[in-house]
C-alpha cells in the first residue's frame, strides 16, 4: 500500500468513526420537549429520531460496533504499514531493535491521536451545539446501519439483556420529568433571557401549589370577623366599619359553631329594607351560602380543586378535632401564585430595610422568606409553614421578645410578640452586624474618639444580645 492509499484509508476510518460518535452524542442529547414540537409541526425526521429513542439499545449496540470495528481496523493499518514506514526511516540512525520499538510507538500514538481528536472529540462537541439538528441528519444513514447490522444487534442485544437480567437490572430506560427538571430548565430560559424574572417567579409558584398547605396562604382564626345570631345591630355595623370585607362568616355563639356566611352585597340590599340584626338571626331562612369545609392538610392544589369542584370562592378551614383555624378564599390561592402582581406593594409581608436586614411579619410563609432572601433550605422544612413555626421550631419552646436563632447565613430575631403570637422578625444577614460595629468603631475613631472593634466573643458585644442562638 502507497503513503497516499494509507492515508484515504485512515481518513475514511476517522470519518466512519467521527459519523457514529456524532450520532451518538446527537441521539443521546436530543430533547423530546424540542423533538416533540417539530413533530407537530409536520417534520418526519423527528418523527423517526423519536422513535429511535424509544429503543436505545439498538442505536447504542450499532454504535459501538461501529466504533470498535473501525478502531480495530485503524489499529491494523497502522501496524502493517505506518510502523514498517516509521522503520525504514529511523533504521539509519540507530540499532534495529531500538527503531522497531520507537516505529511502534509512533504508529501507536499517529493512530491514537488521530482518531481521538478527529473522530471523537471534535465531532461529539460540534453535535452538541445542536443535537437534535444533528440527530434528523444523520437518522437516516443510521437506520441503515440499524437494518444490515441487524443480526448481530440482536446477537449483542441478547447477550447484554442476559447479564442485566441476571442482576435485576433494568433494561429500558426511565425517562420521567420531575418538576425539579423543569424548574431547571425555566431556570436556563430566565439566565438566557428567554423569559423575563415575573414570568419565572409564576411558573415556580405553580409547582409550589403542590408543596404548600391552604394554611400558609388562609387567614388565622383570630384574624376573622364573623357575626353570631345574637349580636346586636351596632356591634354588626362597627364590625363592618372596621374591618370592611366581601364575606364574613354568622356563627351560632363563637367561630367553632360555624352556621355560613354572608356577602356585604346582600347585607347592603337588607340594611334599607330591614333590621341588620334580624338578617343575622334570620341566616338561614334568608340567603344563606352553602359553607365549603376543607381540612387543613390540603395542598394549594386540592384546594384550588375543590372550589372548582363547588363553584365557591370561599372555605372555612378545620383541623383534625373539627375547630376551626381559619378561612381561605380563591383570591388567596391566586395571590399565592400571581405574587406581587395581585398584591399592593404596602401589604407586602417582608419589608427589606436595608441591603443586609428585613422586616418580616411572623404570619409569611417559608418559602416566601426564601425567596426573597435567596436561602436554598432552612432546618426542619416539612414541619412548620410560617417564619413564626420556624422560630418555634429552632427555640423549642414559645420564643421571647429579643430571642433569636441562626439559621443559612441569616440570623432571626423576635422583634414583636402579642402575648404568644409572633407578630414580626428581624431578619440580618449574618456578619452585617459585626461589619456596622467595625465602620462605627472606624468613624469614632476619626472623630477623636478611639475605640477597638468590639470582640464577637464579648458579652457585652451588642452583636451578642440576644439571649439564645443556634444553628
Amino acid at each position: 500500500m502507497s503513503g497516499y492509499g494509507f492515508l484515504f484509508s485512515i481518513l475514511l476510518l476517522v470519518l466512519a468513526s467521527a459519523f457514529f460518535s456524532a450520532s451518538e452524542i446527537s441521539l443521546t442529547a436530543a430533547k423530546r420537549t424540542k423533538l416533540q414540537v417539530l413533530m407537530e409541526k409536520g417534520d418526519e425526521q423527528a418523527v423517526k429520531v423519536l422513535a429511535l429513542k424509544e429503543q436505545p439499545g439498538n442505536f447504542f449496540t450499532v454504535v459501538q460496533i461501529g466504533v470498535n470495528a473501525v478502531a480495530v481496523l485503524g489499529g491494523v493499518l497502522g501496524e502493517s504499514f505506518l510502523t514498517g514506514y516509521l522503520f525504514e526511516w529511523l533504521s539509519p540512525f540507530t540499532d534495529q531493535a531500538l527503531a522497531l520499538r520507537l516505529a511502534g510507538i509512533g504508529s501507536f500514538l499517529f493512530i491514537t491521536i488521530a482518531f481521538i481528536q478527529f473522530a471523537d472529540l471534535i465531532p461529539k462537541r460540534l453535535a452538541m451545539v445542536n443535537p437534535e439538528r444533528v440527530a434528523m441528519a444523520i437518522i437516516d444513514p443510521m437506520l441503515f446501519c440499524l437494518k444490515v447490522l441487524r443480526p448481530l444487534v440482536y446477537l449483542f442485544n441478547g447477550v447484554a439483556n442476559l447479564f442485566l437480567r441476571m442482576f435485576k437490572l433494568p433494561t429500558h430506560a426511565i425517562d420521567n420529568i420531575t418538576s425539579e427538571d423543569i424548574a431547571a430548565m425555566v431556570g436556563a430560559g430566565a439566565q438566557a433571557g428567554v423569559l423575563r424574572k415575573q414570568e419565572l417567579h409564576l411558573i415556580e409558584n405553580v409547582f409550589e401549589l403542590e408543596s404548600r398547605t391552604v394554611g400558609s396562604v388562609m387567614t388565622f382564626r383570630d384574624d376573622v370577623v364573623y357575626f353570631t345570631i345574637a349580636e346586636d345591630e351596632r356591634s354588626i355595623r362597627q364590625k363592618i366599619t372596621e374591618s370592611p370585607h366581601s364575606k364574613y362568616l354568622v356563627c351560632r355563639d363563637e367561630i367553632d359553631n360555624v352556621l355560613g356566611y354572608v356577602d356585604s352585597k346582600d347585607l347592603l340590599q337588607r340594611i334599607a329594607s330591614e333590621d341588620l340584626s334580624s338578617v343575622i338571626r334570620n341566616l338561614d331562612r334568608l340567603y344563606a351560602k352553602k359553607l365549603l369545609v376543607i381540612p387543613d392538610t390540603l395542598n394549594l392544589s386540592e384546594a384550588l380543586a375543590r372550589f372548582k369542584e363547588t363553584r365557591e370562592g370561599f372555605a372555612v378551614i378545620i383541623n383534625e378535632y373539627g375547630l376551626v383555624v381559619g378561612v381561605v378564599t380563591l383570591n388567596d390561592i391566586v395571590g399565592a401564585l400571581m405574587g406581587d402582581v395581585v398584591h399592593p406593594a404596602d401589604e407586602d409581608q417582608i419589608v427589606q430595610r436595608d441591603e443586609h436586614s428585613w422586616l418580616v411579619d411572623g404570619v409569611t410563609s417559608v418559602e416566601d422568606v426564601k425567596k426573597a432572601l435567596d436561602i436554598d433550605e432552612l432546618p426542619g422544612e416539612g414541619e412548620f409553614e410560617t417564619i413564626a413555626g420556624f422560630m418555634i421550631y429552632q427555640l423549642k419552646r414559645i420564643p421571647k421578645k429579643s430571642e433569636a436563632t441562626e439559621a443559612a447565613g441569616y440570623k432571626f430575631e423576635v422583634v414583636d410578640i402579642d402575648n404568644y403570637k409572633i407578630d414580626q422578625l428581624l431578619v440580618t444577614r449574618i456578619g452585617a452586624v459585626a461589619e456596622a460595629a467595625i465602620a462605627a468603631a472606624k468613624l469614632a475613631a476619626s472623630q477623636g474618639n478611639p475605640a477597638s472593634p468590639p470582640n464577637p466573643s464579648d458579652p457585652e458585644n451588642p452583636a451578642n444580645s440576644s439571649t439564645d442562638r443556634t444553628s
